[in-house]
């Protein structure tokens, strides 16, 4: 089974997940838009990233997860919106390709790797604990979005192979 485990949001990741182990990892897909240069996901390029890579295989042996975001305490109206946003071309996208799509809270996926209440890098620190192969791409601080993604299929793996 093929575990497409996305956290969300401008800076998130992309991570391709297979028999336990990590296929791949790609920063999510963004553009420019507007006179200010804000960026923003990019819808054809998500859809790209994911469609090159299943088109071998068969979509019932295909889960995405993603991320449940929601509003947080403290972010102003405008990220919140593109945040929102995001997430929403994500769902549109996985659904016109057919795919099942599961969404996992935070807390549950970060309580199940003991990270509740930790600073962002301790996610990093963790996969590379779990996928020290995968170390060498997890070097920079600003690998913490992967490192989520990473997790997020993970913990999708290890508590469906526990169900089955």
């Amino acid at each position: 089974m093929l575990i497409i485990g996305i956290d969300p949001g401008i800076s998130g990741s992309i991570c391709f997940f297979q028999d336990g182990k990590i296929i791949d990892v790609v920063d999510m897909p963004t553009m420019t838009d507007g006179k200010k240069n804000k960026k923003q996901v990019n819808g054809s390029q998500i859809f790209n990233e994911i469609s090159n890579r299943i088109n071998k295989i068969d979509k019932k042996d295909i889960r995405v997860v993603i991320e449940q975001v929601s509003a947080m305490p403290g972010q102003g109206v405008t990220s919140m919106f593109n945040f929102g946003q995001s997430f929403g071309i994500l769902k549109g996208i996985c659904s016109a390709m057919q795919l099942s799509m599961y969404f996992v809270r935070p807390a549950k996926w970060k309580k199940y790797f003991n990270l509740l209440n930790s600073e962002k890098d301790a996610s990093r620190a963790r996969a590379i604990e779990v996928f020290p192969y995968f170390s060498s791409q997890l070097s920079r601080k600003k690998d913490s979005n992967k490192a989520d993604a990473i997790l997020i299929a993970s913990f999708y793996y290890e508590t469906y192979k526990l169900e089955e």
